[in-house]
């Protein structure tokens, strides 16, 4: 069942076509494509698809430089409405969107999102967030709920890259559900013209009436138009129901009825007992939750595999301990390499300005350091003066040594 037919009396379909205007009242190249259905991937009787679009679209003659591109949709599914969207992006022709009845939903980012949007007199554009369906969990919920925030977000891109403003900005716009008139279309930057015709005027609100746009509404909601004023539209499922012509999809309580195995004609407390009566049942058949072991059991397991079982204090301190004989090893190496320089210096092999030099290479490689220091002769640095006459009797020299290596002389 087509859920946006108005009135099954009114319903004839209008196949997506292309086709070249009459050449006497219209400039050569400028063919039209009318969008006159909602955007649905079965297509056929049940709407537009994008295959179809696109095969449309491939039959336009080769010189076409401009598609004028006639809606009158409630819209219908996103990734369809995307796939006829990037299709008239792709085509080398300028394409110019006129709204002359509706442009809902899908319809209204396929409008915003060409080269230019005009919308005739009492007209009118729709924008809301994405719909979904989910039967699940709440992790399946959840994430439902992630992939329509996902694909708000990508739509009111469209709309902010149109009319400018952030995305945050539109999708708020979607989120209050805003119905914009020809006029406010342009006056939000989603329209680049109004487009006054001549004749009947209603022209445009008759091929608006077309569709049940009711599925839109929410109870309370006033309408956004610019009068203000509150609009109501009656739904005619029961009409449409009566016109099938193909067999109707299964309901989702039908869905779930079978699968509970209740009648397919139950009402909804039926299917709600049934269903609270499945979910205890699996309740019942699932494992116990595992529990957490107790203290002894838990030591028990830790003892049989191995291991020591200490208390944290008892760790904390064993670390501590460790962490101070580590510091009195170091202390200790440090020791034992600064003597093995100090020995050097006083041996006349290094000078005293560049023991910490020769100490930061012992630190580094001792064994090698040492050895350097063990193959150089002893005196190669002089403490005594040379070169002139002294008293050998002036120990000043030894004076020296003395206060650099606290030793006597």
């Amino acid at each position: 069942m087509n859920p946006f037919l108005r009135s099954p009396s009114a319903f004839q379909r209008t196949q997506i076509r292309a086709e070249r205007p009459d050449p006497k009242s219209s400039e050569a190249g400028t063919v039209s494509l009318r969008l006159y259905d909602p955007i649905d991937s079965w297509g056929g009787y049940w709407g537009i698809s994008a295959k179809e679009f696109v095969s449309a679209l491939d039959e336009l003659p080769s010189d076409t430089s401009e598609i004028q591109l006639l809606i009158n949709s409630p819209g219908g599914e996103v990734w369809e409405g995307l796939a006829i969207l990037n299709a008239l992006r792709a085509h080398p022709a300028k394409v110019v969107a006129v709204v002359e009845g509706i442009a809902a939903s899908s319809a209204s980012f396929i409008a915003a999102g060409v080269d230019e949007l005009h919308v005739m007199q009492n007209a009118e554009v729709f924008v809301h967030k994405a719909w979904g369906m989910c039967v699940g969990n709440g992790d399946d919920m959840a994430k439902m709920a992630r992939d329509l925030a996902h694909e708000d977000r990508n739509i009111a891109s469209v709309y902010a890259a149109k009319a400018g403003g952030t995305v945050e900005d539109w999708l708020q716009a979607m989120a209050d559900e805003t119905w914009y008139s020809a006029e406010e279309a342009v006056t939000a930057g989603l329209a680049d013209r109004v487009l006054a015709i001549g004749g009947d005027r209603d022209d445009a609100a008759k091929a608006k009436n077309r569709f049940d746009l009711s599925i839109f509404n929410r109870a309370g909601r006033s309408d956004r138009g610019s009068t203000g004023a509150a609009r109501t539209q009656n739904s005619s499922a029961a009409e449409a129901e009566a016109d099938k012509k193909e067999e109707p999809m299964g309901t989702l309580n039908e869905t779930l009825a079978e699968r509970l195995g209740i009648a397919a004609d139950a009402d909804d407390d039926t299917i709600v007992a049934a269903l609270d009566e499945a979910l205890a049942e699996r309740a019942a058949d699932a494992p116990p939750a595992p529990t957490e072991p107790s203290l002894d059991s838990a030591v028990a397991v830790v003892k049989k595999a191995g291991l020591a079982v200490n208390e944290a204090s008892v760790i904390e301190e064993l670390r501590a301990k460790a962490e101070r004989g580590d510091q009195a090893r170091a202390q200790q190496i440090r020791e034992a390499n600064e003597a093995v320089v100090d020995s050097a210096i006083r041996d006349g092999k290094v000078p005293p300005a560049r023991r910490d030099h020769w100490v930061g290479a012992m630190s580094a490689d001792p064994e090698g350091t040492k050895a350097v220091l063990d193959s150089m002769e002893k005196g190669l640095i002089p403490y005594a003066e040379a070169g002139h006459s002294a008293d050998a009797g002036d120990t000043s020299g030894d004076t020296v040594y003395a206060a650099l290596f606290g030793k006597e002389a």
